[in-house]
C-alpha cells in the first residue's frame, strides 16, 4: 500500500504574524499577545524577510537585559532565517528542525511568505505523535547540548 508524503503546505498556517524590523520591542511583544502568537517574522517593506523574533528572544533578551523596550526589534532577532518551501515533505521539514535545533520554519513560494510551520503544526496535524516526541527530544538536544542531557547522562 503507498501512502502519499504529507507537504508542507497541507499542515502550514496561512496567517503568518509578521512586523517591520523597525517595529520596537514593547510592539511586538504586544503583537505576540493581541495574535496569541510565539514568534513573529520581520519583513522590510518589500517583503523581504530579514529576521526572525521569538517570544523566547523577547523574554530572555530583550526584555531582561534592562534594555529598553522602545528599542528596534531587529536586534532581537534571529538571522539568517531558515525557511522551508510549499512542496516539502514533512519529514523534510523535521529534518531540518531537528539539524538547526528550531521549532518554526517560515514558508516561502519563491520569494513570498506564505505561511509558517511549527513543531506542533507537524505533531498535531500529521497525528504522529511519534515523530513529535521524536523531534522535540532532537531539539532540545540541539538547543541544549551540554547543558542538560550530558551533565545528567540524558
Amino acid at each position: 500500500m503507498y501512502v502519499a508524503a504529507v507537504l508542507i503546505r497541507d499542515v502550514m498556517t496561512e496567517g503568518v504574524v509578521t512586523a517591520p524590523p523597525s517595529a520596537s520591542v514593547r510592539q511586538v511583544a504586544e503583537l505576540m499577545r493581541e495574535r496569541n502568537v510565539g514568534s513573529v517574522v520581520l519583513v522590510d517593506e518589500d517583503g523581504a524577510l530579514t529576521g526572525f523574533v521569538t517570544d523566547r528572544d523577547l523574554a530572555l533578551g530583550a526584555l531582561t537585559d534592562g534594555r529598553d523596550p522602545s528599542d528596534p526589534v531587529e536586534a532581537h532577532g534571529s538571522s539568517p532565517i531558515v525557511t522551508a518551501q510549499p512542496g516539502m515533505t514533512v519529514e523534510e521539514a523535521a529534518e531540518m528542525m531537528v539539524r538547526h535545533g528550531i521549532r518554526r520554519l517560515p514558508v516561502l513560494d519563491g520569494e513570498q511568505l506564505t505561511g509558517i510551520v511549527t513543531l506542533d503544526d507537524l505533531a498535531v496535524r500529521t497525528g504522529d505523535r511519534e515523530l513529535a516526541q521524536h523531534m522535540t527530544s532532537q531539539i532540545t538536544r540541539a538547543a541544549l547540548p551540554g547543558f542538560y542531557f550530558h551533565d545528567r547522562g540524558g
